[in-house]
């Protein structure tokens, strides 16, 4: 089993190590036969030309901000409307619940043109509103789900003391439920990111001008820009790589709690 185990993890770091390797090579050696693993010599200078040829510290700073708006945009509305289904009783709150639920059944590319047209209507367009105010209402019908179920599976008694206690719904939300769910929102979070820092879609149909661009719209640039300068491109998608790697050890401690603790719920 260990064996199978670390097979299937360098397989997997096989992709990773490849990038890393051609950016440091030199133009034309990341296509060479027989392939060669061990860059000789190491051109560290593709990094430095990769962030000074194009601005890249303006798609880095572009692309930060949306992952941030959205990650606060997310993590309070699913939050507060998962608390909403999971602790509030209204009604119709089941089949409200069931119909936000038949929404993950909607690809996304039904509701493109309306949304565009939406937006180009409000005059958002080139503008980073587009993708991150829908982020403010209500944060995804998945996000909403797992917060959900981790709500469901803390004991009512708290809420019922809180209440006798003089606490109203807000301050249960804010003081009891946002504690105790910290390995969800970090799952939340986690996802919110990553769909993010790599989103290439969305960018491409609602960004125009270059100062506007994220990084996933910058790497695609220096392919257009230079062409066959590979070499480049490799170097700037792995500094586009290296955020996520990062964030991404930081939080897996929340990020496997998070999903096993729901899986088992919660409990």
């Amino acid at each position: 089993m260990h064996l199978f185990l670390v097979t299937v993890g360098i397989t997997f770091l096989v992709p990773l190590a490849w990038l890393v390797s051609s950016s440091l090579k030199g133009p034309g050696d990341q296509f060479a036969f027989p392939p060669k693993w061990i860059p000789g010599p190491v051109h560290f200078e593709n990094y430095v030309l990769a962030v000074t040829l194009l601005p890249f510290g303006t798609f880095f700073k572009n692309t930060v901000m949306i992952c941030a708006l959205n990650l606060i945009g997310t993590l309070i509305s699913s939050s507060l409307t998962a608390f909403a289904f999971a602790r509030l009783r209204f009604p119709g709150r089941d089949r409200l619940f069931v119909i936000l639920l038949s929404t993950m059944m909607l690809p996304g590319i039904v509701t493109l043109i309306p949304t565009f047209v939406m937006f180009k209507q409000l005059g958002w367009v080139d503008t980073i509103a587009p993708l991150t105010v829908p982020a403010f209402f209500g944060g995804g019908a998945f996000n909403i789900f797992l917060i959900r179920q981790f709500y469901m599976t803390i004991p009512a008694d708290l809420d019922e003391a809180a209440r006798m206690d003089g606490a109203n719904s807000w301050r249960i939300w804010r003081q009891i439920m946002l504690p105790l769910t910290k390995p969800a929102l970090g799952t939340v979070g986690i996802f919110n990111f990553l769909s993010h820092w790599n989103d290439f879609m969305g960018p491409l149909i609602y960004l125009r001008s270059t100062e506007n661009y994220t990084l996933a719209l910058g790497v695609a640039g220096y392919q257009r820009t230079w062409g066959a300068e590979w070499h480049l491109v490799f170097a700037s998608a792995s500094l586009m790589v290296f955020p996520v790697i990062i964030v991404f050890f930081l939080g897996q401690r929340y990020f496997v709690q998070g999903i096993a603790l729901t899986g088992m719920g919660g409990k």
